[in-house]
């Protein structure tokens, strides 16, 4: 049986380091109160001309060196994103050319916070089915750029970054002992767009607009379906949650991670948490967070990883890889 093996993990976040200090100096709030509530004390910021395309190669960049594996051996992009540099062509195709990749395939996916969890599931589909035989997915977001600066509600809580991993094709007996991509699960509501969206686009009023959110309910719904999800790809791979030796979360607000890790039964120290020092930065949260349990030695060869993620749409999903 193929299995997609996860060969490296990229990251990059942007110079500039937003604190809640300086946030409380410009809008109505304090470090107190957005780190009871949310658990974030600082956010990164992309400079100005530095794009979502240029976040996404750095990352990319990094993960390839770190995997071994040169660019011009890549089948496919999947680039989860959000805030694309244009409406269109993807900046996925960006991405490639910034990297020299002249063969194969490179698009976006956009699942807003869950778009990471869809863009592993759509490229380990497409490993599986012989499309592609190594695969680069990555997760970049300028979310900087779409948020109400005066809405104290929703601009203390994003950041921009991005993060890479290279996925090789593999080969496993089909059972949880293999490693790769055991299995994953997405999910979709349409009927929720009012819990969180961006209030503009082409087809529309021909502009962006600004990330709008009702935060208590987008919080109950995660609560829920992140749980749910979880034990649904569990139950795909025949393991139980004690098997799993990382929950790595999209990193969206402490309370929601560790309201997570409770009703799976895990101790905290099982939960790499990030949004701390990077606030929720959609599709690249888990990313981010990969790379940095994956540089510190937390996640290791053989280690049961399951990520998962709740976005606008809404969307959630999860993915169980063995390391």
């Amino acid at each position: 049986m193929i299995r997609s093996i996860v060969e490296g993990c990229g990251a990059y976040l942007p110079e500039r380091v937003l604190t809640n200090e300086e946030l409380a100096r410009k809008i109505d709030t304090s470090d107190e109160w957005i780190v009871q509530r949310t658990g974030i004390k600082t956010r990164h910021i992309a400079a100005d001309g530095e794009f979502t395309s240029h976040l996404a190669t750095k990352a990319a960049s990094q993960a390839l060196e770190r995997s071994g594996i040169a660019a011009a051996d890549v089948d496919m992009i999947v680039l989860a994103t959000s805030t694309p540099d244009e409406t269109f062509p993807a900046t996925a195709t960006a991405v490639q050319a910034n990297l020299g990749m002249t063969r194969g395939a490179a698009f976006d996916v956009q699942a807003v916070c869950s778009g990471f969890v869809y863009g592993l599931s759509v490229a380990d589909s497409m490993i599986k089915n012989g499309m592609a035989g190594t695969a680069l997915v990555i997760g970049a977001e300028t979310f900087s750029r779409i948020l109400d600066w005066n809405d104290r509600g929703t601009c203390v809580l994003f950041g921009d970054g991005a993060g890479a991993v290279v996925l090789k094709a593999g080969q496993g007996q089909g059972t949880a002992a293999d490693r790769g991509i055991l299995a994953s699960t997405l999910h979709s509501d349409g009927r929720q767009h009012d819990l969180l969206y961006v209030d503009g686009g082409p087809s529309t009023t021909r502009t962006a607009g600004f990330l709008r959110m009702q935060g208590r309910e987008v919080f109950k719904h995660a609560v829920t379906n992140l749980a749910a999800v979880v034990g649904e790809t569990l139950g795909k791979a025949c393991l139980q949650a004690d098997a799993i030796d990382w929950l790595v979360p999209h990193q969206a607000n402490k309370r929601i991670i560790d309201s997570t890790g409770r009703k799976l039964g895990l101790p905290a120290d099982k939960v790499v948490l990030t949004v701390d020092r990077h606030a929720n930065t959609s599709a690249a949260s888990i990313p981010l967070a990969l790379e940095t349990a994956t540089s510190d030695g937390r996640i290791r060869r053989g280690h049961i990883v399951l990520l998962e993620a709740m976005g606008g749409g809404m969307t959630w999903g999860a993915n169980l890889i063995r390391w």
